[in-house]
C-alpha cells in the first residue's frame, strides 16, 4: 500500500485543502505517514501570501529531495497558492519535481500523482521510462465549479471542531496582496450544500465549526439574492445556527467592507456566534489605507468594531497589521499604534511588508529598510503583547466554557481548548473522557498568552 506525506504551510483555507486533498488519497488506497522518508509520494501545500512561506516550502522541499535520492520512484509535487503563482517556472527552481497543481484543482492531486507513481512502479528502474523526464504535470488552469470540491473531511477519533469552505477566491485587489491571482475571482458554494456538510460533520462528533473564505462576509453576494434586507452570509449563518447539535460557529476573515449592520445584529440573535471575530484592520493611517488600496478609512473600521462590541458584550477582536508599507512614515506607524491602544485588540497578528511578484505596491516607491520594518514590528508587537496579557490576566479567577480540542502542543500531558472569545486554555484531565466535550474550567492562572485552569463541570 503505497503512502503519502503532505506539509501545509500558511492559513486555515491551506489546511482545510490539504484535508481534501488527503481524503482522496486514503479513498484511493494510499496510507498517510508523518515521516516523508517512508512516503511515496510526497506534497507541500504552501501559500504566496508571504515570502517566508514560499522560500520555508522550497526549501523543505530540497532537503527531502536529497534524503530520498536513492528512492528514484517517488512523486514530488507543490500544490496550492504558490504552485498557482509561480507554474512551470517552479520546474526550472526544482529540476526533480513531478507536479504543480493549482488552487482551482486540488480534486485532479490524486489522479495526477497516482498515474506517475503507478507508471514508475511498474517500471523498471534502468528504463529510460522510469526517469522523471515526460512525467511532469502543471495544471493551474480556471476550472468552473472548483469552490463545490472542497467538501470532505477526514474522519478523526474525538474531533470536536472542523473547518468548512464556504467559497473560493477573493475580488478586493489590495495593491500588497497575490491572492486574487493565485485563489481567482469570489466564488460562492449554495447554502444548501453547506448546511449538508456540516450536518455530516455533526453525525460525526463535531460540534464547532469555522467557515472560511477569503473574505468570508462577501460570500455569495455575485450568486445568491439578499432576502428580507439579509446578505446571503448572514442567511448561512441562520441556516448553520438551526443544525442540531452544533454548538458554537466561527468564521474567518471578514473584510470592512460588506461588514454591514445586518452581520452586526446576527450577534445579537444567534448565541451560537462565538464571542470572537479575527477582523483585519492593516493600517490605521487612511493615507496608507489609500495605498494599500483597503476602500475604507481607519474610523469606519473603528465604528465598526465598536457596533460588534455593543452588540455582544465581551467579545474579542483579534486582527492583522502590516507595518513598514511602502512610504509609510513614522506618523502613519503611530496611527497604528494609536488605533491598537484605542481598541485594545485581544491579539494581533503583525506583519512587516513583504514584496510579493506582480502586485502594485512591490513597485511603489518609499520601500522601507528591513531594519526598519523589524524595529516598527517590534514596537508594535510590544503594544499588543502589554494588552493581550492584561486581557488574559483579568479572566483569572472566572470560569469559562471550553471546548476541549485534545492535548496541550505544549505539554502533552495535559489537555487543552479555547473559549468562546478564540482564548487557550490548559488544564489536566482524562482525554477519553473529555476531548470533544463543552466543558466548564475555572481559571486559576495566566501565563500570558495562555491560560491554566481545571475543569468543574462534570461530564
Amino acid at each position: 500500500m503505497p503512502k503519502i506525506y503532505l506539509k501545509t504551510y500558511g492559513c486555515q483555507m491551506n489546511e482545510r485543502d490539504s484535508e481534501q486533498v488527503v481524503r482522496m488519497f486514503i479513498e484511493g488506497g494510499y496510507t498517510v505517514t508523518t515521516k516523508d522518508q517512508d512516503a511515496d509520494a510526497i506534497l507541500i501545500n504552501t501559500c504566496s501570501v508571504r515570502d517566508q512561506a514560499e522560500q520555508k516550502a522550497l526549501g523543505k522541499m530540497g532537503s527531502m529531495m536529497h534524503a530520498g535520492r536513492e528512492r528514484k520512484h517517488v512523486v514530488y509535487g507543490f500544490m496550492g497558492c504558490m504552485a498557482q503563482s509561480r507554474g512551470d517556472e517552479l520546474f526550472k527552481s526544482v529540476p526533480s519535481l513531478d507536479v504543480v497543481v493549482g488552487t482551482q484543482k486540488y480534486h485532479r492531486v490524486f489522479d495526477y500523482v497516482d498515474t506517475i507513481l503507478k507508471r514508475r512502479l511498474e517500471s523498471r528502474m534502468d528504463e529510460p521510462a522510469f526517469s522523471h523526464k515526460g512525467n511532469s504535470v502543471c495544471d493551474i488552469a480556471e476550472e468552473e465549479g472548483s469552490q463545490n470540491t472542497i467538501r470532505d473531511h477526514l474522519t478523526k477519533d474525538h474531533s470536536a471542531a472542523a473547518f468548512v469552505s464556504i467559497m473560493q477566491g477573493c475580488n478586493m485587489r489590495c495593491s500588497f496582496c497575490i491572492v486574487p491571482d493565485t485563489r481567482g475571482k469570489e466564488r460562492g458554494r449554495p447554502i444548501e450544500e453547506i448546511v449538508a456538510e456540516v450536518r455530516h460533520l455533526v453525525a460525526n462528533g463535531v460540534k464547532e465549526v469555522t467557515l472560511l473564505g477569503q473574505i468570508v462576509n462577501l460570500y455569495g453576494r455575485n450568486e445568491f439574492p439578499k432576502i428580507g434586507g439579509k446578505s446571503p452570509f448572514v442567511q448561512l449563518l441562520e441556516a448553520v445556527h438551526e443544525i442540531d447539535g452544533i454548538e458554537r460557529i466561527r468564521f474567518t476573515s471578514p473584510h470592512p467592507i460588506g461588514y454591514r449592520d445586518d452581520l452586526i445584529a446576527a450577534f445579537t440573535y444567534l448565541p451560537k456566534l462565538c464571542s470572537h471575530i479575527h477582523f483585519p484592520m492593516q493600517s490605521g493611517s487612511d493615507r496608507i489605507l489609500r495605498e494599500m488600496r483597503r476602500p475604507y478609512k481607519n474610523e469606519k473600521f473603528i465604528e465598526i468594531c465598536e457596533k460588534m462590541k455593543a452588540a455582544r458584550p465581551g467579545i474579542a477582536i483579534t486582527t492583522d497589521i502590516i507595518v513598514g508599507f511602502p512610504g509609510e512614515t513614522e506618523e502613519d506607524f503611530q496611527m497604528s499604534i494609536d488605533t491598537v491602544e484605542r481598541l485594545q485588540f485581544d491579539n494581533a497578528f503583525v506583519f512587516r511588508y513583504s514584496k510579493r511578484r506582480n502586485t502594485p505596491a512591490a513597485e511603489m516607491d518609499g520601500q522601507l529598510s528591513e531594519v526598519e520594518k523589524e524595529h516598527r514590528n517590534q514596537r508594535l508587537l510590544d503594544v499588543v503583547d502589554r494588552i493581550a496579557i492584561a486581557k488574559n490576566a483579568a479572566l483569572v479567577g472566572t470560569t469559562q466554557q471550553v471546548l476541549c480540542e485534545g492535548p496541550s502542543k505544549t505539554k502533552a500531558t495535559r489537555l487543552t481548548g479555547r473559549t468562546t472569545q478564540n482564548k487557550v486554555v490548559i488544564f489536566d484531565g482524562e482525554p477519553n473522557r473529555l476531548i470533544g466535550q463543552l466543558l466548564d474550567i475555572q481559571i486559576e492562572e495566566s501565563g500570558g498568552f495562555s491560560l491554566f485552569g481545571k475543569v468543574t463541570s462534570s461530564i
